[in-house]
């Protein structure tokens, strides 16, 4: 755990006073809003089993999504709707959700960590990390609240459209959701720009 602190450190080290950490979950997927998270954690602190979302079960997230909640000093969770993901296209759609994540934090961070390689639309001032789910607490905090929040979302839409099945692929591009979308065409959570590319 303590390693996943090793960039943050330094980082206040240097003189920053207050880091958040920024992922989004649902940048794939053929369906739903791209969901972005930012948390700042108190530096240093410990939470058992923290790591990339994409590395942990379903329980266990929604089991760390309550402990983040807990224990951060301040998490923002914002959504990019499918009409803006085919409006802007899906990278400016998640910095915007990014962007809204961030807007919600109280105190504003002097510093964001961003996931991946890709800033330039980021408001405040920030930084990338690559792989940084797995190099950085606040970054890994991020990917859970954003993964598991966008997984609740999903859970609700396959409640409401039964024949996509969304509750097992979370609108991911899986062989189930391709037949039902062969069988039923496309429903209005469905993003057009992802389905062109349909065979």
């Amino acid at each position: 755990m303590t390693k996943l602190w090793t960039l943050e450190n330094e980082i206040y080290d240097s003189g920053v006073s207050l880091i958040c950490g920024v992922d989004e979950a649902g940048r794939g997927p053929l369906a739903g809003p791209v969901c972005a998270a930012a948390v700042i954690l108190p530096r240093g602190i410990e939470i058992a089993g923290l790591n990339d979302s994409k590395k942990l079960s379903e329980k266990k997230r929604e089991k760390l999504y309550d402990e983040i909640c807990d224990k951060a000093i301040s998490f923002g969770i914002a959504f990019a709707t499918v009409d803006e993901i085919e409006k802007l296209n899906i990278l400016n759609a998640a910095m915007l959700a990014m962007n809204r994540a961030i807007a919600q934090l109280d105190p504003q961070p002097e510093l964001a960590l961003i996931d991946g390689n890709r800033n330039s639309a980021i408001e405040i001032r920030s930084q990338c990390v690559v792989k940084g789910d797995a190099k950085c607490a606040d970054i890994a905090a991020a990917s859970i609240l954003a993964k598991v929040t966008r997984d609740r979302y999903m859970l609700e839409m396959a409640e409401k459209y039964p024949e996509y099945h969304f509750e097992q692929h979370k609108g991911y591009g899986t062989k189930l959701h391709y037949e039902a979308l062969r069988e039923h065409g496309p429903c209005e959570v469905h993003r057009p720009s992802f389905l062109r590319k349909m065979h």
